[in-house]
């Protein structure tokens, strides 16, 4: 593979790693909406370049679903929901920034140490590809447990998929099934997450978990 080849599939990684930490550091709603649509725009960018290094006609539609549904149509339909459900624009944190990118780096560095000694049989590409992809995952798993929000857990979620699109990708000969079935278990979970987000408010009037948590009796 030529050097250019192998630089911009790892730039494109990088990106899509970096804007994870970005996902981190947002403490308001729409900020963060805005990072995830641009984080889908990079792993678009990452699966269309694949495509055309590995010679993968598929990858490119896996780009267009990236860009599509995960940088547009979801982002504006949580953009909406917010505004419609009129849900406060910041987010409560379990975390303060500081002990959050600590836990990120750390999370980082684990997977570096997970990825590469059991992946020293393959090309240096997918090896890094793998690792940036765990990374990725994790760091959309921490953004989940760090968020008292609903919406703020949900785009944890669907980041932690686009880790999981970026490793399917990355690996050459993944079938296009693969990321199709992904694509689609995301589209339904976030289906299922709007009507739940209309049911909650409209029961509780609010989608704060601390303040859920107190009708169940667990506040003090």
């Amino acid at each position: 593979m030529p050097s250019i080849h192998y630089d911009i599939a790892h730039l494109l990684g990088a990106l899509v790693l970096l804007l994870s930490f970005a996902l981190l550091y947002q403490r308001r709603l729409f900020a963060l909406i805005k990072m995830f649509a641009i984080q889908s725009a990079a792993l678009g960018a990452a699966a269309a370049w694949q495509g055309y290094i590995q010679d993968a006609p598929h990858l490119y539609v896996t780009a267009v679903l990236a860009l599509g549904m995960k940088a547009v149509v979801i982002p504006v339909a949580l953009h909406r929901i917010i505004v419609k459900l009129n849900i406060a624009r910041t987010i409560d944190t379990a975390l303060g920034v500081g002990p959050t990118m600590i836990a990120g780096v750390s999370l980082v560095t684990l997977s570096i140490l997970l990825v590469l000694p059991v992946t020293s049989d393959v090309t240096a590409l997918t090896r890094e590809d793998l690792a940036l992809a765990l990374s990725v995952v994790l760091l959309g798993l921490l953004t989940m447990i760090t968020r008292r929000n609903a919406i703020g857990q949900v785009v944890g979620f669907m980041s932690l998929e686009n880790g999981l699109i970026l490793a399917a990708v990355g690996v050459q000969g993944m079938p296009l099934i693969v990321e199709m079935l992904v694509a689609f278990a995301v589209m339904v979970a976030f289906i299922i997450f709007g009507i739940f987000f209309f049911h909650i408010r409209e029961r509780f009037d609010t989608l704060d978990l601390h303040d859920l948590d107190s009708f169940r009796g667990e506040s003090r």
